[in-house]
């Protein structure tokens, strides 16, 4: 994900209460995407429960938000931080130390569409909002739900958001910027040869989601 979110002014108080923006309507990011305000009205309203994590991991499951909506500047997300469990006092600390101060969302993207060079994000389904080291605002920091989507802007013949989410990852894997920035590009130039003959893809696909933990309705 990219600076949907800015670098997010958390606030928090004693009772573990946390609020901020989880994504900035009409403002660019590195990845080349904007989210137009009411993206997130559909999924707001479809009953889903949007999920507060940690670092967009399933498995780290710290609090939950009480109000999610959208307002004039983004999605505003306010919530609580379960303290009775330590993975929620942890988060918390690191929180009101500023150790932690970004947020970030987890989403697919339903319908997009172009606006100069940028894709526009009309629509999207809403899973989580985590709080993160380092916030979306550097494309940089992709999570999994925008890498399947990088996936399948791909598969249209726009490989930019891949080659920066498998750079990125590759350096979080501790890879050089160099070795980075070779192996994504040799990557994306198998998977771009899979594209030109038409073969295996959708497989590809599949697995990238299941290993993302996304669900595609």
């Amino acid at each position: 994900m990219e600076h949907k979110h800015l670098s997010l002014d958390i606030k928090a108080s004693g009772e573990g209460l946390i609020e901020g923006y989880g994504a900035i309507f009409d403002a660019i990011d590195q990845g080349g995407d904007i989210i137009a305000p009411g993206a997130f009205a559909a999924s707001l309203v479809s009953g889903r429960r949007v999920k507060m994590l940690k670092q967009h991991d399933p498995d780290q499951v710290i609090g939950v938000w009480d109000e999610v909506a959208e307002d004039g500047r983004g999605l505003r997300v306010k919530g609580h931080m379960l303290l009775t469990t330590d993975r929620g006092r942890e988060a918390f600390e690191e929180v009101k130390a500023t150790a932690v101060d970004g947020l970030s969302i987890g989403y697919r993207t339903v319908d997009a569409g172009r606006t100069g060079k940028a894709r526009l994000i009309k629509k999207a389904e809403l899973w989580e909002v985590s709080l993160v080291t380092f916030p979306m605002q550097e494309l940089a920091r992709v999570d999994g739900f925008k890498a399947a989507d990088a996936f399948e802007e791909f598969k249209t013949g726009n490989s930019a958001l891949l080659k920066r989410w498998m750079e990125e990852s590759l350096r979080e894997a501790g890879f050089t910027n160099t070795e980075a920035k070779a192996a994504s590009a040799a990557a994306a130039n198998k998977i771009g040869a899979m594209r030109e003959a038409g073969t295996g893809l959708d497989d590809l696909a599949q697995m990238m989601r299941q290993k993302l933990n996304i669900t595609k309705e």
